[in-house]
């Protein structure tokens, strides 16, 4: 067995290891941990893929966004950040262990050299036209509709993910001064007369 290929199963094993922990984790926190593994691991298949493009782009972009998501989490379930922090220790070690296992990825990845994949699976494009460039030109001509709506699609799921946790503005305390000032003390006292009873 090639190294590239035993480099290979050795990420798809650590992805889909990492999917099923996502969706099993009973821990919001685990299951983000586990999450941005599962993104690294990705981004090492594309890469080995020679889409080094895609790897940066998942690395970057969706491990980033794997925050936004654990915020949304923590503000739609009510998570007590205090609690969580409190376990700050406890979590480290299995932060450390996804850290090393990030490490180790990107060490086997590169050395594999994943930039000289065999010719025969690689698409033959012109020596001066990189992939950056060969993949924008693909989605904006022959996959323009596709990514078209796959933006729209983003667009519904960020509005919904807004109007899921928008609890309505939160009541003010504030108050005025000039309208404290303005106050008279006949607009806020009233006498009013009553008459007098007799007792038996």
């Amino acid at each position: 067995m090639e190294f590239k290929t035993a480099v290979f199963y050795f990420l798809s094993a650590i992805l889909v290891f990492a999917s099923l922990r996502v969706i099993t984790a009973r821990n919001a926190v685990v299951a983000v941990l586990h999450l941005i593994l599962a993104f690294f691991s990705a981004g090492g298949v594309w890469a080995l893929l020679q889409a080094e493009f895609l790897a940066i782009g998942i690395i970057l972009i969706y491990v980033g966004a794997v925050m936004v998501l654990f915020l949304f989490v923590v503000m739609m379930l009510d998570i007590n950040i205090d609690r969580i922090r409190e376990k700050f220790w406890g979590y480290l070690p299995l932060g450390a262990i996804v850290g090393l296992i990030m490490l180790a990825e990107l060490g086997a990845v590169m050395k594999a050299n994943y930039l000289t994949v065999l010719e025969a699976d690689a698409p033959q494009v012109a020596a001066n036209v990189s992939n950056t460039k060969e993949l924008g030109r693909l989605i904006y001509t022959d996959y323009v509709y596709p990514f078209e709506l796959a933006s729209v699609v983003l667009l519904v799921a960020i509005v919904a993910a807004i109007a899921i946790t928008y609890r309505g503005a939160k009541p003010s305390k504030s108050s005025k001064v000039a309208d404290q000032i303005r106050v008279k003390a006949k607009d806020r006292v009233r006498v009013l007369q009553m008459p007098a009873e007799k007792q038996d």
